[in-house]
Order: structure tokens, then C-alpha cells, then sequence
């Protein structure tokens, strides 16, 4: 074909929507602020790498319309601090949950003082919008054992902005810290459709909490709207 008789699209025509990469982006927010020491750390990562793993969070994984999900973690506690130590990685069978697993165990701790969760939930908000891949539904899992204290931006106002970007932010009350703070968390942290607090009551008993939590977390449908 001569180049004169190329025919040019009128710029007015888009290319196709680009179809979603995975179910779900899961943001895993954990606390690594100063009241955990090197034993309850090592606790809490051995948690969320063996639910992580579990057959159960992995069947729910794949029980979705693309039969994978995306997971990034990420580590709080000083204000402007919050750390991502785990990129996004694809979650999709017991290969991939392997490796997401290790990559949790492998990581290292950051650096850490206390208690911003506000400033946090910004963190896992930018790594949501700047996520590699595109999903259906958002979602930041917050786990701690205090409420939100030296936050640059306030917990309240921090969680209003995502859940009007469309996440949805749910969360790990852990007992043993600070008191009442399943209600903090309830009043201050989370936000967006079918938001929920689920207790742990140590973090011996993480991996309980977190892998019934993940199994509601990644089967959770979005809503249709009506009409």
C-alpha cells in the first residue's frame, strides 16, 4: 500500500477501555510503630504470611471474574513515614501466594516511631492509584493495637478522601495496646461499602482474625448500582 492511501482515523475514535487486570487491589496496612517489639514483629509477620498462603484466601482469590488479586504491604507508625516493604504482586494461585509469603517474611522492618494512621492511609492511597494494574474494587486492611495520635493529616479526614477515590478501608483491632481501640478504629479509621473492624486478640491470634477477615475481604462482590 502507497502512503497516500492510508486512511487516517478521525481523532475523535479512543481505543477500547483497557479490561481490568485483577479482582481486587489489597492494600495491606500494618502497624510497625515503637510499642511492637522484635518478638509480637516477627509474630505479625509470620501471621500475615501464612494467611496469605492459606487455601482458603487463595480459593478466594480465585473465586473472582479474573481469579486474581493484587496485594501490596505496607508498614506504619511515624508520621509522613509510612513505608511500602512489599511491592504489588499477583496473588492468583499457591505458586504466586508462595512467593508473595516469602516476599512478606524477607522484608525488612522500617524504620518506625508512632501513631499515624491518617498519614498511612494517604501512603496506601497514592500505591492504589499508582498501582501497576487495574481492579474492580479497593480495598486498604489496616491492623494495629492504637489509635490514630501524630498524624500530619488527621485518621477522619485522610479515610473521607479515599473512601471518595473509592476505597474502601477496613481493619484488625489488636488487643494488648491502648484501650478501646476496636472503637477508634470504628470511629476514626474505617470507611467505603461494607466497611468492617474485626478483633485479634493478641498477635498470636493474627493469623485467625486476618485470614477470615481476607476470605470476607476478597469474596466481598461489588454492589450494582440500580436500574
Amino acid at each position: 500500500m502507497r502512503r497516500r492511501d492510508l486512511v487516517l482515523l478521525p481523532a475523535a475514535v479512543a481505543a477500547p477501555a483497557r479490561a481490568a487486570e485483577a479482582d481486587l487491589l489489597l492494600a495491606l496496612v500494618v502497624d510497625a510503630s515503637g510499642s511492637i517489639d522484635g518478638s509480637e514483629f516477627a509474630l505479625q509477620r509470620q501471621g500475615y504470611a501464612e494467611a496469605l498462603t492459606d487455601p482458603s484466601v487463595v480459593a478466594a482469590a480465585q473465586s473472582g471474574m479474573v481469579g486474581t488479586i493484587a496485594v501490596t504491604m505496607i508498614e506504619w507508625g511515624a508520621p509522613g513515614g509510612a513505608a511500602t516493604v512489599v511491592p504489588w504482586m499477583e496473588l492468583r494461585d499457591a505458586g504466586s501466594a508462595a512467593a508473595l509469603g516469602a516476599a512478606i517474611r524477607a522484608a525488612p522492618r522500617s524504620a518506625q516511631s508512632y501513631n499515624a494512621i491518617g498519614d498511612a492511609i494517604d501512603h496506601a492511597a497514592r500505591e492504589i492509584a499508582a498501582a501497576p494494574m487495574r481492579a474492580g474494587r479497593k480495598v486498604i486492611d489496616l491492623s494495629g493495637d492504637g489509635p490514630d495520635i501524630r498524624s500530619l493529616r488527621p485518621a477522619p479526614v485522610a479515610r473521607d478522601d479515599a473512601v471518595e477515590a473509592g476505597i474502601t478501608i477496613n481493619a484488625i483491632a489488636i488487643d494488648g495496646g491502648f484501650r478501646n481501640v476496636r472503637a477508634a478504629y470504628e470511629r476514626d479509621v474505617i470507611g467505603g461499602i461494607g466497611a468492617f473492624v474485626m478483633d485479634a486478640t493478641d498477635r498470636t491470634d493474627l493469623f485467625r482474625a486476618l485470614r477470615a477477615k481476607l476470605v470476607r475481604e476478597i469474596s466481598a462482590r461489588p454492589l450494582r448500582s440500580a436500574g
